[in-house]
């Protein structure tokens, strides 16, 4: 079990998120002119948390009708990302993989699946068995789950071996009290500092955290199973903006991703819930597509 952290310290996010723009604007790494494909598989899936809090049938919809390779599921109260059967049929449908699962281990999704926080993660790796998914997505847990989180590395890593999914643990960030930054995920928001199998990169966290993206990509690439597709402006809101109108080196990560030949499934993760019409939706994730296909090469892939 890891030693005990600290539950408050200075904080640094804004001056690390300033420190790093203007490293990037100073000294560009995005190759113009010049395309990269992966040797390896990439998809380009949409999350369901995309379209929230619509249903995963409207996800599929969505998806197929924008040429998404397929589609993430988070597990909500909503029943239909509960369902087996019925994902199977629009999978069936649509011809669309799910690619991934995350499990509800958001601090809103308390009681969904199961109450014990072991049981609702076996329960996530069983839909995911059932539907044919690689990978399981999910937080850290907050320093209050007791066990579950003193044990938290070591349970990840054996459910890794049981069930021989990719369990993908999420970058997230710390939260902020006036000068400070509490901590509150055990053992750490930050899933570098701990030995997971596997993991999820969030650009959206990472801007919240004030971290730099490029950097800690390439330092994760051997692990780095699913990202998490979005933007951040550098501010203390965790904004999943489209990529693209944030601050964050989007485009130069995906372009390093397809240069060093990563295999795995980028998964598109803005926030629509205040958008009022549909057509502006669908058109926000028509270009968070397209930008991922254009950085990542797949426009140039046989």
């Amino acid at each position: 079990m890891p030693d005990r952290k600290a539950f408050t310290r200075k904080n640094s996010a804004k001056k690390s998120s300033v420190r790093h723009r203007e490293h990037f604007a100073q000294n560009p790494v995005y190759e113009h002119g010049v395309t990269h494909v992966s040797t390896e598989r990439i998809r380009v899936a949409l999350s369901t948390s995309s379209v929230y809090p619509m249903d995963v049938p409207t996800c599929f919809n969505v998806a197929h009708e924008l040429g998404y390779d397929g589609v993430e599921i988070m597990i909500t109260h909503n029943r239909t990302t509960q369902n087996p059967l019925l994902i199977q049929s629009e999978m069936r449908r649509t011809g669309l993989p799910v690619v991934s699962f995350h499990a509800p281990t958001l601090l809103f999704l308390p009681g969904v699946l199961d109450k014990d926080h072991w049981t609702k993660l076996r329960k996530t790796c069983d839909l995911a068995l059932e539907c044919g998914a690689e990978s399981v997505v999910l937080h850290p847990p907050f320093r209050w789950q007791g066990d579950y989180a003193k044990g938290f590395v070591d349970g990840v890593r054996e459910l890794v071996k049981e069930t021989g999914l990719k369990i993908a643990v999420e970058n997230m960030y710390p939260w902020r009290a006036g000068l400070r930054e509490v901590l509150v995920y055990y053992p750490d928001w930050n899933p570098l500092d701990e030995d997971y199998d596997h993991m999820t990169f969030d650009f959206s966290h990472a801007s919240t955290a004030g971290m730099n993206a490029l950097e800690t990509v390439a330092d994760i690439q051997d692990k780095l199973a699913i990202v998490h597709l979005t933007d951040g402006s550098g501010s203390l809101r965790d904004e999943h903006l489209v990529p693209g109108r944030g601050k964050m080196p989007v485009a130069e990560t995906l372009q390093y991703l397809a240069k060093h030949n990563w295999s795995g499934d980028v998964v598109v993760e803005v926030n629509t819930r205040l958008v009022a019409k549909k057509s502006t939706r669908t058109a926000m994730l028509k270009e968070s597509l397209e930008f991922a296909r254009k950085h990542l090469g797949l426009n140039e892939a046989t």
